[in-house]
Formats: C-alpha cells, sequence, structure tokens
C-alpha cells in the first residue's frame, strides 16, 4: 500500500514519527518542555544506511521530510537520539503531466481525472512543481496524491457549472453538509468521498480560491442551490493521512473531515486571512480516533472546531459522535477560538486531549459552545502543559451560545429552568492542568452552564495567570444578559468547579 495510519508511533523520548508515506515522512522533536517552538534551533539529519542523504536545522516541533524511496528504511537523528522508521511501498508512481495537466491551462480537472483513473491501487499521482488551475477534483481510495514543495493547486475563481454535492447520495448517505445538517454545498477543490487508505502529502500548496470571485460576500447564504465549499472535504473513509502541506484561502471551512476513523493530520499549515468569514481551519465531524499533531494555524474564525452534527426538524438520523481526539505540539496563531468543541455537537464529543500547544492571540483558549435544542454530551476533556498569549478568555463554556436563527429568543436565552429531556445538552469532566496564560484580556475562566443541566466536573491545577492592563471591557461569552467585564480570575454561572485561578503580575508591574 502507499498509504496508512501508525497503529504504534513509535518514538524516544524526545523523537516521535508522526506519519509516513511512500515518499515522505513527519517527525516530531520535543525536547523537555517543547510546545510547538522550540527553545533554541536544533540540527537534525537523515541516513539511510551509512549514507547521510538530508540535514537541516530546525526551530518547531515538527520536521517534514520528502523526497524518500518507497520500502526503504531510514534513521533520523536529532535531539541526542536516533528513530529508524521504514516508507511505506508504492504500487506505481503516475505523473499528472502525462495526462495532460499543464501551468499554462486554464482548467486541469479533466487532466486530473484521467490520472486519478490510472493510479493503480496503493500507488501514486505525483503532481511536479508549478500552479495548475483546477476546478473541484476527486481523489478516490487507496491512492497517495503528492504534493511535493513548489507544487500548487489553485483553485478557479469562476463558480458557474461548479459541481454540488447533495445532502446525500444514492446510498442515504450524507455527502453535503453544512453546521451540522445535511444540505447541497459546492464541492470543495479537493474533494474526497470514500477515501479508505487515503494519502494526502508533500510540502506543496492547495489554494481554494475564497479570495477571489465572490464566495467570501455570502458567508451564511446559500446562492445556485448550494452553500460555500471547503477548501478540503473528506468523507467518509478509515485511516487517512494528511501531512506537510499547506492550504490557504478556503471558501469557508478549510478542513472538513466528515464520518472519516482514523485520521492523521501533521506538519500542515492552515492559513486563512484574519477577516475571511467562517474559515475555521480544521474541522473534523462525526469523527473517531483523531490524531492532529505539529499543525500551525492563522485563520479568519476558530482554528480547530471539533463537530458532531445538529438536530434539526425530523433530522436525527446524520448524528453521530467525535470521540478520540489528540491535539499534541500544535500553533494557534490567530483565530477566534484555539480549540473549540461545538455548537454542533448533538452527537457527543468526548474524550479529547489537547496538549503541549501553544495558543497566541485567540479570542479563547478551549472553548466549549452549545445551546438548549442540541442534546448530546460534551465530556473527558483535557488540556495540559499549554502556553497562551494575549488569549481573551483562556477556558469559556457556554451553554447559552445564541446560534441559529432562534438563538436569541427567550426560550434558548432564559435563565429560568427549562425540562430536561433529550434535547437538553450536558457538559462535565473538563479539566484544565499546567496551563500558563499571559496578558488575558476579559477572564481567566468564564463557565455559563443551563439552569436545568449545570456545567459538572471542571478541574483547574496549576492554572497561572497574568493580565493585559489595556484591556478594555468586553462579555466573556456570546450569550444573552452579560455585561462585559475584565480582569476576571473566575466567572461562573450554573456551573461547579475545582480549583482555583493564581494571578501571576502583569510584565509592567513585575518591573
Amino acid at each position: 500500500m502507499g498509504s496508512g495510519i501508525l497503529t504504534e508511533v513509535p518514538m524516544t523520548s524526545a523523537l516521535t514519527l508522526a506519519a509516513v508515506s511512500n515518499r515522505t515522512a513527519t517527525l516530531l522533536c520535543t525536547p523537555d518542555g517543547t510546545r510547538f517552538t522550540l527553545a533554541a534551533p536544533l540540527a537534525w539529519q537523515v541516513f539511510c544506511g551509512s549514507d547521510l542523504i538530508a540535514d537541516g536545522v530546525t526551530t518547531v516541533a515538527p520536521v517534514f521530510l520528502e523526497g524518500l524511496t518507497p520500502a526503504t528504511g531510514y534513521v533520523f537523528r536529532a535531539c541526542g537520539a536516533e528513530l529508524a522508521f521504514e516508507t511505506a511501498p508504492c504500487a506505481g508512481l503516475v505523473d499528472v503531466t502525462a495526462h495532460g495537466a499543464s501551468v499554462e491551462a486554464a482548467d486541469n480537472s479533466a487532466a486530473f481525472a484521467r490520472a486519478i483513473a490510472a493510479v493503480p491501487e496503493g500507488g501514486t499521482l505525483m503532481v511536479p512543481p508549478g500552479r495548475y488551475c483546477i476546478r473541484p477534483i476527486h481523489l478516490k481510495a487507496r491512492m497517495t496524491l503528492y504534493l511535493p514543495k513548489g507544487a500548487e493547486l489553485y483553485a478557479d475563481h469562476d463558480r458557474q457549472n461548479w459541481p454540488i454535492l447533495p445532502p446525500h447520495d444514492d446510498a442515504s448517505r450524507v455527502v453535503g453538509t453544512w453546521e451540522g445538517l445535511p444540505e447541497a454545498a459546492f464541492a470543495a477543490p479537493v474533494t474526497a468521498i470514500d477515501c479508505d487508505n487515503l494519502t494526502i502529502t508533500g510540502a506543496g500548496r492547495i489554494d481554494a480560491g475564497g479570495d477571489r470571485g465572490d464566495w467570501w460576500s455570502w458567508p451564511k447564504e446559500t446562492r445556485d442551490g448550494a452553500r460555500r465549499p471547503r477548501a478540503l472535504f473528506l468523507a467518509h473513509g478509515r485511516n487517512v493521512q494528511l501531512s506537510g502541506f499547506t492550504l490557504c484561502n478556503s471558501p469557508s471551512w478549510t478542513l472538513h473531515p466528515y464520518r472519516i476513523d482514523g485520521l492523521t493530520c501533521t506538519g500542515l499549515n492552515i492559513e486563512n486571512p484574519p477577516d475571511s468569514p467562517n474559515t475555521d481551519g480544521l474541522n473534523p465531524e462525526s469523527c473517531t480516533d483523531v490524531r492532529l499533531l505539529g499543525i500551525r494555524f492563522s485563520v479568519g474564525d476558530d482554528c480547530i472546531a471539533v463537530k458532531a452534527g445538529k438536530r434539526g426538524p425530523g433530522q436525527v438520523d446524520h448524528i453521530l459522535p467525535t470521540r478520540g481526539l489528540m491535539v499534541h505540539h500544535c500553533l494557534m496563531a490567530r483565530g477566534h477560538g484555539a480549540v473549540v468543541l461545538g455548537s454542533e455537537m448533538s452527537g457527543d464529543i468526548t474524550d479529547v486531549d489537547v496538549a503541549a500547544c501553544e495558543f497566541v492571540g485567540t479570542d479563547r483558549g478551549l472553548r466549549i459552545k452549545t445551546r438548549r435544542g442540541r442534546g448530546g454530551k460534551v465530556a473527558h476533556v483535557r488540556l495540559s502543559d499549554v502556553v497562551m498569549t494575549g488569549v481573551g478568555t483562556p477556558l469559556a463554556i457556554n451553554a447559552f451560545y445564541f446560534c441559529d436563527p432562534d438563538g436569541r429568543s427567550e426560550a434558548v436565552q432564559s435563565r429560568d429552568p427549562a425540562p430536561v429531556d433529550h434535547t437538553t445538552p450536558q457538559v462535565f469532566d473538563i479539566s484544565l492542568t499546567d496551563v500558563l496564560a499571559t496578558d488575558v484580556q476579559i477572564a481567566g475562566v468564564a463557565l455559563l452552564g443551563l439552569p436545568e443541566a449545570p456545567i459538572t466536573g471542571v478541574t483547574i491545577r496549576n492554572f497561572r495567570v497574568s493580565f493585559d492592563p489595556n484591556a478594555q471591557p468586553a462579555v466573556p461569552l456570546m450569550a444573552a444578559h452579560l455585561d462585559a467585564v475584565r480582569h476576571i480570575p473566575l466567572w461562573t454561572e450554573f456551573a461547579q468547579v475545582d480549583g482555583t485561578v493564581d494571578l501571576l503580575p502583569s510584565p509592567q508591574e513585575a518591573r
């Protein structure tokens, strides 16, 4: 096979093999105390037998290697340690230019379709360096798409006759989806449905064209019978691996894996302008066993936004859980929230582990959002060994999130207890441990539960906070009936908390 998911991750105390394909590998260099950025530049080397084949210096934990030979053993050395690994075999290499793709062509999608059809099971489609204009291309199972450095897929700006994914396919499975409900949506520039054992890898780039055309001018509308596309959409698959490449300029959510069981994303760069609407970075929805390792985010909305579907009128069959999510050694450099769970969480979001990450300049750190009518639960969530800088509120849990047309209604926003039934969301067993947050603006912790279903089991251990002395008052959560505040260590309503916030002096006060 040309791709696969690591079932057991080889590692030393300082080196981890995060992903390997037939021509690439991603390693994490994590000396003691490392999150995403290394304390000092680190030299590394790669050997094949006794031959030195590559070397370099890294300033961040993820190191991405490409141009490797299939089915070959290598040794990676760094951090005073070494790690041996072997690349996957490849059943055959297909060059997309051999099927008519060209950097001069206005639309290479037909050439890509011919090339993808020619890739044997377990084989690789290689895109040589250059910019290739495309309309949506559709990948298949058991193949590798290899985008080496200098290769770029560049989406057309014109959505006329753009393909549309219907809400359901002929097997009644959801394929078109929008904010947790089955709904017609334009296909992503790179789309893969039924994508078992798919790998997309290489240090190249996918530019989804959100900054071209009119995509960003209608963020919540339907036009021409469909919602805006993602940059990369994956649906209904097992053992999917994404590594090395840059995703940018998404029309809406950037990377949207839907019903994927066994997903590894590592060494990616996900970039959208700060004013681009609803351009979440990575939205695993109804996925299980997800590993997000060494990813850099800078987006216009939430960096990681975990979803599990939402209830709609007569619509519940599409709801499935997201569980078993690992987020390690990632950098969230800008966004509304760093790691966000919900508000589409009707199928349950559970067993989430966020560790050794850096959050810089996000409005929220760990953010959980839900509301009456969702049902489901968010539970067993761990955040540890995280450093936050300039984050508005490091831990925010909001059960009155005012989403959807009725979100500001009295039925949703009333603080009087409502009847408890299957549509009442539950939030419990949330822990925050060994976290340093400096230049916080609003509140260290803000928790707002439902009176009929309070937030329970929140534990805080070794949480150190300093406040930005220049911060202006603002509401701590997106809910009605809240006053603007600033510099509040712990703000709660209808919530149970075990632990305290340790206040540190601001940098100005410490002088």
